[in-house]
């Protein structure tokens, strides 16, 4: 296991060097620059500071010194956070939305999980129904209208949590709800799904017939199986909480990276883009091997090479 470990994230280097180039290029074509400010400045101070960091070079000269500093781990200076490098930045706001992201998959779990399981013992009934419905509902708002509906019942209306900031436990709650909920929509009719497909098996009629309680079957010989539709989708779902969580850091003022990513896209702050955009392909890359090493946990037959 811990050669196919260090297999894959050998196989992740070209990856992410494929990813910089294409990055590099990409914003480089983008109309604008990091210091076209809409006051002008005088022509002499734009291009010192263009040459401070090095973009008066040519574009193939700017390429190769990006991948050889990038190679060494240096992710170069911010154009517009003065004084701050990249990974200084990516270092101070990554762990907060690594927090809201675990917190919102912890909640998607502890909802979707038993939401699916319920369902799939009481197939087509009211409750199945029910359940199936909340999750339909869950899947078509999005979290930006969720995010207002909660701040305005739960904050505005009954004060019980604070509506901005993330400073306190309080403060996590709502936006880890938001997040939460939608991917616990997700998780309830994949749980229902893998737990249908595995308990209409051969080995689990047997396991009835042989007089197995219904609770048994579902926890003892199904759930391993019924879980590794969720399992695969955990890994993505993960990485897409950490790179799509700007809307909801947007939304309730919290100082994520995803903020971050998004202002920077704006003020064509071309080494914050690359950091972050290598920092989530990343993410993904460790989400999916760890995603891989659960599924052959639950699945021995799963080969991992």
């Amino acid at each position: 296991m811990g050669r196919y470990v260090v297999k894959r994230l050998l196989q992740a280097i070209p990856v992410l060097l494929v990813i910089a180039t294409l990055t590099f290029f990409m914003v480089r074509l983008a109309p604008g620059g990091p210091f076209d400010e809409e006051k002008k400045v005088p022509k002499e101070i734009k291009e010192r500071i263009e040459k401070h960091y090095g973009l008066d070079q040519p574009l193939w000269k700017q390429y190769l010194s990006y991948m050889g500093n990038l190679v060494q781990g240096d992710l170069g200076p911010s154009f517009k956070y003065a004084g701050w490098t990249v990974a200084e930045l990516i270092g101070s706001s990554a762990p907060v939305s690594l927090m809201l992201g675990l917190l919102a998959m912890l909640i998607a779990l502890s909802i979707g999980l038993p939401a699916g399981l319920i369902a799939a013992l009481y197939k087509n009934s009211p409750v199945d129904y029910f359940a199936m419905s909340g999750a339909m509902i869950g899947i078509c708002l999005p979290t930006f209208v969720m995010g207002p509906l909660l701040i305005l019942g739960f904050s505005s209306g009954m004060g019980w949590f604070a509506p901005l900031g993330w400073y306190t436990w309080s403060d996590m709650v709502l936006p880890s709800l938001t997040l939460g909920l939608y991917y616990a929509a997700y998780v309830a009719r994949l749980t229902r799904g893998g737990m249908l497909e595995v308990l209409s098996q051969d080995f689990i009629r047997t396991a009835r017939a042989k007089g197995a309680s219904e609770r048994r079957v579902m926890l003892k010989h199904a759930l391993k199986g019924g879980l590794l539709p969720v399992v695969a989708f955990i890994g993505p779902a993960f990485a897409g909480i950490i790179s799509g969580s700007f809307i909801i850091e947007t939304i309730f003022f919290i100082p994520g990276l995803g903020r971050f990513f998004v202002t920077s896209a704006l003020n064509r702050d071309y080494t914050m883009v690359l950091g972050t955009v290598l920092f989530y392909a990343l993410l993904i890359i460790v989400m999916n091997i760890i995603v891989d090493l659960v599924q052959a946990w639950l699945n021995p037959r799963t080969r991992l090479e």
